[in-house]
């Protein structure tokens, strides 16, 4: 059987403090990484406590910062950033507030920049098969079906 190195708290509280600087994190994933240690609970609650006195983690920043890299890297819409910050277990309040982070011009922007792009790599002569694939690809993109059928109508006619 493997032994798992020991580390005294100010150890594993100085591992974490790294980890919540690297990148902006929620609690749900400082937690997992507390799992890995084994800690008691009364541990784990003073080293949380810890990390959110001295601003390692803050769930709003999280939250904010979350929204604004999967728009602008990765181009989805508000519905998805919402269902993967309720996944990530962030307060409503929260989740409202990192929505303001993307700017609805920018929004709109993107949806037609993506939709363009895709239309012109699916190679579906059946122009009901087309749009089918376009709106199932801004779907899982996560945009409100409202834009993606205005969107696609003026892309395609």
């Amino acid at each position: 059987m493997i032994q798992k190195p020991s580390f005294t708290v100010d150890e594993i509280k100085r591992k974490l403090e790294q980890y919540c600087v690297y990148q902006d994190r929620c609690h749900k994933e400082v937690e997992q990484k507390m799992r890995e240690f084994n800690l008691i609970p009364e541990v784990r609650e003073m080293i949380l406590l810890s990390l959110l006195k001295d601003n390692f983690l803050n769930e709003e920043r999280f939250a904010k910062s979350f929204a604004r890299g999967k728009f602008r890297i990765k181009n989805w819409g508000k519905q998805r950033i919402v269902r993967e910050l309720k996944f990530k277990d962030i307060s409503a309040y929260n989740i409202k507030t990192a929505l303001k982070e993307i700017d609805e011009q920018e929004y709109v922007k993107t949806i037609y920049r993506i939709t363009k792009k895709r239309n012109e790599i699916i190679t579906e002569a059946n122009l009901y098969k087309r749009k089918k694939k376009l709106i199932d690809f801004l779907m899982r993109k996560g945009y409100e079906s409202e834009l993606i059928y205005k969107t696609v109508n003026d892309i395609l006619t």
